[in-house]
């Protein structure tokens, strides 16, 4: 029986790829490290990785929707063993020339190319933006599959009520970009009917020209004593 979601799902995937694509060059050069020296978000990937070793440090971590491949070279300078994906190839290759001694593969976080219960982490930092709702909940499956038990799960996102944004041009280049803001509630709702267990929340407001809060999720995949 054919799925009537695997059009919809397989159109949004290929118009993201080929939007970052297009913008590769001119978003890395950007935001070469996007995290700056943000407190919040520095001090919210330093207690991931935290969590991350003190679960099991040999696990691997995948930093799904890893862009220029900052967040990964984080990661490792703080001791976790983490690798990026994205659906971009050009992401891809940039990442691998800034970061040459780290892993990057292509691939998608509907469909992560890792065994069951393998994981020691999935951080997603301003990329589950681009998943439409009806598609975020297999998402969020696919990470409790990947995740060992005791795996944390970063999540972080902008935060406004049901927002929809269609982006057709950025950089100068013709795109095909969707972007679904949510509330932390709404995002822990998701996480829980995944079998996730929420952990922590942040919301830092916004400032200057900012027009959108960022909000941080924190969560793991239960044990075997939970």
């Amino acid at each position: 029986m054919t799925d009537p979601n695997a059009a919809v799902t397989a159109d949004f995937i290929e118009a993201t790829r080929s939007s970052y694509d297009a913008i590769a060059p001119a978003y890395s050069a950007e935001h070469p490290d996007g995290l700056g020296e943000g407190p919040v978000e520095t001090a919210l990937l330093t207690a991931f990785a935290e969590l991350v070793r003190t679960a099991g440090a040999e696990a691997p971590v995948a930093d799904v929707g890893s862009g220029p491949g900052y967040v990964t070279a984080r990661l490792n300078a703080l001791g976790v063993q983490a690798f990026g994906i994205d659906l971009s190839p050009h992401m891809v290759a940039l990442a691998r020339e800034a970061h040459p001694r780290l892993r990057f593969q292509v691939g998608s976080m509907t469909s992560l190319d890792v065994a069951d219960g393998t994981l020691g982490g999935i951080i997603a930092l301003y990329s589950t933006i681009h998943i439409p709702d009806a598609d975020l909940p297999r998402v969020l499956a696919e990470f409790h599959r990947a995740l060992r038990p005791g795996g944390q799960v970063l999540l972080a996102f902008q935060a406004s009520e049901g927002e929809h944004i269609h982006m057709t041009e950025r950089y100068g280049q013709e795109i095909a970009l969707d972007y679904y803001f949510r509330t932390p509630a709404r995002i822990a709702t998701f996480l829980t009917e995944a079998g996730l267990t929420l952990a922590a929340q942040a919301r830092v407001e916004p400032t200057g020209q900012q027009r959108w809060g960022r909000a941080f999720t924190l969560a793991h995949k239960p044990s075997a004593s939970e």
